[in-house]
């Protein structure tokens, strides 16, 4: 049983690190400070992309963030740092900080989701006796 607790704390608190990450970028990509700005621009962003951006990044860590809508949370922003990733690629970054960081984040947000939620593991691990093609179970 201590083990589960403290899965579920690790999970908890990897998930809620990356909802803060998330949360912090976003607002302040809101603010639009001059650095911010200059790596949109170096990226190629189009400037209507600067407004919309902040949003993009707070839904997903709101959505992260509650219990019920954390799956589709992952979803979301596993599609936002993928994204990320892809921008840095097209621009001869590849390897770059943002990439590893987008990386790391995704890689922690879903560990800490698996450890999280066990309903989740057993969601998609797993083990079905039944051949793939129907038919009667296999029998050792």
């Amino acid at each position: 049983m201590s083990s589960l607790i403290n899965r579920k704390f690790v999970g908890r608190t990897l998930v809620g690190l990356v909802v803060g990450l998330l949360l912090a970028d976003g607002l302040v990509q809101a603010a639009s400070p001059g650095f911010m700005v200059a790596a949109m621009d170096h990226i190629g962003l189009p400037e209507t992309f600067r407004e919309v951006l902040p949003i993009l990044t707070l839904t997903c860590a709101a959505t992260l963030a509650l219990p019920s809508t954390a799956l589709i949370g992952a979803v979301l922003t596993t599609g936002f740092l993928g994204g990320a990733v892809s921008l840095h690629a097209r621009i001869g970054e590849f390897g770059s900080p943002p990439q590893i960081v987008c990386l790391a984040l995704g890689v922690a947000m879903w560990t800490g989701l698996l450890l999280w939620r066990p309903d989740l593991r057993q969601l998609l691990f797993r083990r079905d006796a039944r051949p793939a093609t129907g038919g009667q179970p296999r029998t050792a």
